[in-house]
């Protein structure tokens, strides 16, 4: 398992929300969180995969801006 981080333009809980579905529908994606407190929106994402293009593509589906940041 990896963990991957990626900014993001997700501001509240209504915004978590909204992506909700679509990442739990990824099923390599074992947990995620968003820090709306932070300046980039960081989430963070444990993943179990080879595609990370999936996680991005997912949040882009759901209407948020987002990408990948190194560890």
């Amino acid at each position: 398992m990896k963990t991957l981080q990626f900014k993001t333009n997700m501001k509240c809980s209504g915004c978590k929300d909204t992506v909700t579905p679509f990442l739990n529908s990824v099923s390599e994606i074992k947990k995620w969180e968003v820090d709306t407190t932070s300046k980039d929106k960081i989430l963070t994402v444990d993943f179990d995969g080879t595609n990370e293009e999936v996680i991005v593509k997912k949040v882009e589906e759901a209407g948020f801006k987002i990408e990948k940041i190194s560890l």
